[in-house]
């Protein structure tokens, strides 16, 4: 099966809306991201398999980056599986993960 992986198809399958805004963020994430084609078709994947530890993908706000974000409302066993998961993913998929100080919220910086 392939996975359509187009900057619309991204942002649907990350949970947002289509809007000109958002598209135009996805385009500059996609292109500001080293290597994402090499690691781009695992993102969907670690995106379910951190939701129930209720943590997700999504655009980072304040840099156009992708951010992989865990909640600060859960156990503190949780958030030790939830870094975990994100620590290894990062290094099966080689790819470069910048930690953001005292919140379970990491940047994808690329490869």
């Amino acid at each position: 099966m392939q996975i359509d992986l187009s900057p619309e198809a991204l942002l649907s399958q990350l949970g947002y809306a289509k809007t000109e805004q958002t598209l135009d963020q996805m385009e500059k994430t996609i292109a500001n991201t080293h290597g994402f084609e090499n690691f781009s078709k695992h993102i969907l994947a670690f995106h379910d398999n951190i939701a129930p530890l209720k943590g997700f993908v999504a655009l980072s706000n304040s840099k156009n980056v992708f951010k992989i974000k865990g909640s600060e409302d859960v156990s503190t066993e949780i958030n030790e599986e939830f870094s975990t998961l994100v620590e290894n993913w990062a290094k099966k998929y080689k790819v470069t993960i910048e930690k953001v100080a005292k919140k379970p919220t990491y940047y994808i910086i690329g490869q």
